[in-house]
């Protein structure tokens, strides 16, 4: 986890934050970064709405509804209703344990008892998106993304029919079933469009392979799984949809360092059902910081969602992505 703080210079409330995280983290190792903000402009850029303000992984965990950037004083309030400098430190224990603050939300309870899951799409109910062995799916569908990570393109269906022949079936018929599954998704005349995490037309997530390859990714999620489903480094290039500023995730070693380092992920689904190309993929976004990324879900009421941190959302492509070309059961 990535804790930042946010400050303005010589705040007077500065001492008394850092010292109810050291003791929130009860011994933890975590780094800690403070940042000085002087310009309401950076204050927007960074998700500053007052001084002093904390980030989860580029996350404020106790945002208010409508709060505006500014460089002011800002004050908690205890469960007592009683105003202080900072949040007390149970309340920041509960941040960084990721439970919903009564302030505001620590932005990774997406999946709430209740609510819409936002990942199902992604995740098919539980069932992954690594295809059965059985009926060749697990065996042509590995043979596509090899070839997206090859060649940068979808493979023609004809290609694929030694492979599907191996359980004596027809690409054609395999592909159906892939894409009434949700593992790809067909276009005309049977071609494939899409075999998350790549897609066969542009999108706005552009990732270049070790050895030079392109590819066009699904998602924000899609995009930042593909390094642990190939076993190599990429680096993912996008573009905030609000303020059109560029977003770079790169991977080194497996290990991402991201540009701007306040970037987050909107992760969320549309409302109705479908495939995750249909009612997930344009929802889950990369933004340069938590205002643009809350002004795209103001702009956006029918999309149910959440802002994830950095480190969050890295986990969850991990997870949906890592296991797809093993061969083991």
């Amino acid at each position: 986890m990535r804790i930042t703080i946010l400050v303005v210079p010589d705040c007077p409330n500065l001492p008394l934050i850092q010292e109810r995280i050291t003791a929130a983290l009860d011994g933890r190792p975590t780094p800690l970064e403070t940042v000085e903000v002087r310009q309401e402009e950076e204050a927007a850029r960074l998700g500053m709405t007052g001084s002093p303000t904390i980030l989860l992984d580029g996350v404020d965990p106790f945002a208010m509804p409508g709060a505006l950037p500014s460089v002011s004083c800002r004050l908690y309030r205890d469960s007592d209703g009683r105003a202080d400098g900072a949040p007390t430190v149970q309340a920041l224990r509960r941040a960084l344990a990721g439970t919903p603050d009564a302030h505001g939300s620590a932005s990774d309870g997406c999946c709430e008892p209740g609510r819409v899951d936002v990942l199902d799409p992604i995740g098919r109910a539980g069932r992954g998106r690594r295809a059965p062995a059985e009926r060749g799916l697990r065996a042509v569908h590995q043979a596509v993304l090899r070839h997206f990570a090859t060649t940068g393109h979808a493979p023609d269906p004809a290609a694929l029919d030694v492979v599907a022949a191996m359980a004596g079936r027809t690409a054609a018929e395999v592909l159906v079933e892939l894409d009434r599954e949700d593992f790809l998704t067909l276009g005309p005349a049977g071609r494939i469009s899409a075999a998350y995490p790549f897609s066969a037309t542009p999108t706005r997530h552009r990732v270049r392979l070790a050895d030079g390859v392109q590819v066009w990714s699904m998602c924000a999620i899609d995009a930042l799984g593909i390094c642990a489903m190939l076993g190599q480094d990429v680096t993912v290039s996008s573009i905030d949809p609000v303020t059109g500023e560029p977003v770079t995730v790169t991977f080194t070693g497996g290990a991402p360092t991201w540009e701007p380092v306040t970037t987050v992920v909107f992760v969320g689904r549309r409302t109705g059902d479908g495939p995750a190309a249909s009612v997930c993929c344009d929802a889950l976004n990369f933004f340069t910081g938590p205002v643009s990324a809350e002004q795209w879900k103001r702009n956006n009421p029918e999309v149910h969602g959440e802002i994830v941190g950095s480190n969050r959302a890295v986990e969850l492509a991990e997870q949906t992505f890592g296991p797809l070309l093993r061969d083991d059961d």
